[in-house]
């Protein structure tokens, strides 16, 4: 089975994620044994980002700042879809805190939807986001 870094390389909607891993060396950690539970932001929300900070964050002077970034999506331990409660914490990789609502059926993350879903690993589960998650 695979780890939740070959779930996002496969997924054709996490190539950008995939790439931003590797930029950072989060892909090295996420290969280990876990578990991990990653909120994985698409290639539409990547895409939504202004394509100058996207640039700025993957030169190498700044790759602390990618990493603190995608680490704001990755969270210790399995998280899967029907374990989600209204108002519910978790706590990020860098010790932020993300909070989960559901109105209407709709799951966010910190006002990002989640959309893909329960992508099992053999270290962990990657469920996949319209919105990258910043806290600036």
């Amino acid at each position: 089975m695979s780890n939740v870094v070959e779930v996002i390389v496969v997924d054709r909607n996490l190539t950008t994620m995939s790439k931003n891993l590797k930029a950072a060396g989060l892909d090295l950690k996420l290969s280990q044994k876990g578990p991990f539970t990653v909120f994985a932001p698409t290639n539409i929300a990547f895409g939504k980002l202004p394509a100058i900070k996207m640039n700025d964050l993957l030169k190498s002077e700044n790759k602390e700042r990618l990493l603190s970034l995608l680490n704001h999506h990755v969270i210790e331990g399995i998280t899967n879809y029907k374990d989600l409660k209204h108002n519910q914490k978790l706590v990020t990789r860098n010790g932020r805190e993300l909070t989960v609502r559901i109105v209407a059926g709709k799951v966010t993350i910190n006002h990002a939807v989640l959309q893909g879903r329960d992508s099992i690993g053999s270290n962990g589960i990657v469920h996949s986001l319209d919105t990258v998650i910043q806290f600036d």
